[in-house]
């Protein structure tokens, strides 16, 4: 069985297609930065400009399914479709135009399906919590093994996050010192004690990128790469005091609508990284539509199993 996964994120929307067989395999995978939930914190509704571009990838993302002979397709939507107005809108375009039935999933299904894709592909040892960043919410999800024993979802990303705190380019001190003490009173109250801190999301996976030398990015070399906390600090003081145009200039590795956003994106990890006391964070590339793939791939097996007995 082969299935594609499409993610509608709140600033990027991204594909992976891969079998599910004696074992899952990813057969490709495509992102790009839709910036779909820009707007929404300040006026509540999804931007027209937006929702037609998004509807774009979406559509070469179901050409790319057909391609690769995909037998089912699984659309999710995440926190700018659970908060806008007009999020039906939205979907009924999606249906009237290209067939396909999104389902706008709650933090706590985000939060377990990204700690499921962690735990199968990289099996951190003992408890550890993952750290779900995204463009309008971040999951906090703490367990071991396959089983996530704590989800805490809050309401803030890198797209509301600069909205609300980056007003300058490159940003003033008193912003970020500004957005710093808003997180550490948001992340003190979702700390816990575990082994391994596990960072997700396009922020930790460019930074992870732009450390190790990779490009053009290649997620299976940025995937189970390790950040300390020394290097984290350093690339937030480095990018911090760039305009956005030299962070694209002088790091290939930073999409130029991504160097924007990217800034609160760091502090959320090198704040998490201080509060959870870790010296360093563990960089997976896998996250929620891994998940729901390996959600698939569980489920076949058990149901095989069941028909053993």
């Amino acid at each position: 069985m082969r299935v594609a996964v499409v993610d509608i994120g709140s600033y990027s929307c991204r594909l992976s297609i891969g079998n599910i067989q004696d074992e899952l395999e990813l057969v490709y995978e495509e992102g790009n930065i839709t910036a779909l939930g820009e707007g929404v914190k300040s006026s509540g509704l999804l931007q027209k400009d937006k929702m037609e571009y998004t509807l774009g990838v979406l559509k070469d993302y179901m050409n790319k399914a057909k391609e690769f002979k995909a037998d089912s397709i699984v659309a999710v939507g995440t926190q700018a479709l659970r908060t806008a107005k007009n999020t039906k809108d939205f979907l009924g375009m999606v249906k009237e135009r290209l067939s396909l039935e999104v389902k706008v999933i709650s933090p706590e299904e985000e939060g377990r399906y990204a700690f499921l894709a962690v735990a199968y592909s990289l099996r951190p040892k003992g408890k550890f919590c993952i750290i779900d960043q995204g463009g309008g919410s971040t999951e906090y999800v703490c367990g071991q093994n396959l089983v996530p024993n704590k989800v805490v979802s809050l309401p803030f990303g890198i797209v509301n996050l600069t909205e609300e705190f980056i007003k300058h380019d490159p940003p003033l001190n008193y912003e970020l010192e500004s957005l710093k003490n808003f997180l550490d009173e948001q992340i003190k109250e979702v700390k816990e004690d575990c082994q391994t801190l596990v960072g997700l999301g396009g922020t930790i996976t460019t930074i992870a990128a732009i450390e190790y030398g990779i490009f053009p990015y290649k997620g299976h070399m940025v995937h189970g790469k390790r950040l300390s906390i020394d290097s984290v600090m350093f690339w937030l003081e480095t990018l911090s005091t760039m305009k956005e145009e030299q962070r694209v200039k002088n790091f290939p590795q930073i999409e130029p609508k991504r160097a924007k956003v990217i800034i609160p994106g760091i502090v959320i990890f090198y704040r998490s990284m201080v509060l959870f006391g870790k010296r360093e964070i563990l960089v997976s590339d896998w996250g929620l539509k891994e998940g729901v793939m390996v959600d698939e791939y569980l489920k076949k097996k058990k149901k095989e199993e069941k028909g053993g007995e």
